[in-house]
């Protein structure tokens, strides 16, 4: 049999950590800052991507709920420190979905999802008062990973224009960054090396976009495949008894083509 589920509100939940960090709450909730618990923001969003996924819809489920803990206890912190509440973080959402949904709440049409997203970057840049492209450049979040905020910086350049032709014209940059990598190499200047690496990274996110694939998508199921590739050819070196370090590279790349023909 089912263990029926106790049935919890919103108000439930801003009840929990106002107590958690009421005079007689919790000791360590009591003490925390924005700042001390401001990496379980990020961590617990992640896990929140890696069980939608990967997970059941139950997990799912318990991780936006995870997810949603962080914004109630950023809340009553600010709340403690009387400098916002949870009120005003709604407020900011409700009010920010309104403006930037013009064509449902407004006078702006939109026939399109495409057409939404131009709405939307529309009412964005209004209302942060951004007015040229550097500006909604700039915008973007600098604490993104590097390859989606490189994707965003490049979309943003392309609606001014500021774009290949084609993605013919974007692998041939390309093959150039890669060629001023080389000679950077050869230069031995570590700086230097560092900043062509940087160019071939940002031209290959380019390719992504123009390919409209996700750049960091592509980079982790590459990382996926890289572990799966190497945890097979470790395997069979320990079925024959062997160790990798004492293997030779050509050893290692016999097992590594068969775990590609997989």
């Amino acid at each position: 049999m089912t263990k029926e589920k106790k049935q919890y509100s919103f108000e439930d939940l801003l009840a929990i950590i106002k107590m958690l960090r009421g005079e007689n709450g919790c000791p360590w909730d009591k003490v925390q800052t924005h700042e001390s618990i401001k990496m379980n923001l990020i961590e617990e969003a992640y896990e929140a991507v890696e069980a939608l996924d990967k997970g059941t819809t139950d997990q799912f489920a318990d991780e936006l709920g995870d997810l949603l803990l962080q914004v109630v206890f950023h809340a009553q912190i600010g709340a403690d420190a009387n400098t916002f509440s949870i009120d005003d973080v709604l407020y900011h959402v409700c009010d920010k979905m309104i403006s930037r949904h013009s064509h449902i709440f407004g006078c702006d049409t939109a026939e399109t999802p495409e057409d939404v997203l131009s709405t939307w970057e529309k009412n964005k840049q209004k209302e942060k008062g951004q007015k040229s492209y550097t500006e909604t450049m700039e915008g973007v979040c600098s604490y993104l990973p590097a390859l989606i905020r490189a994707q965003k910086i490049q979309s943003k350049a392309s609606k001014a224009g500021f774009d290949w032709d084609n993605v013919t014209d974007a692998l041939a940059k390309l093959q150039e960054e890669t060629e001023e990598l080389q000679k950077a190499i050869e230069s031995e200047d570590q700086a230097h090396i560092s900043e062509e690496l940087g160019d071939v990274l940002f031209s290959a996110v380019n390719i992504a976009r123009f390919t409209k694939c996700s750049a960091e998508e592509s980079l982790e199921n590459t990382i996926k495949k890289f572990i799966s590739r190497f945890s097979y050819v470790e395997n069979e070196a320990n079925k024959a008894g062997k160790k990798l370090e004492d293997m030779t590279l050509a050893e290692m790349d016999a097992l590594w083509e068969t775990a590609k023909r997989r």
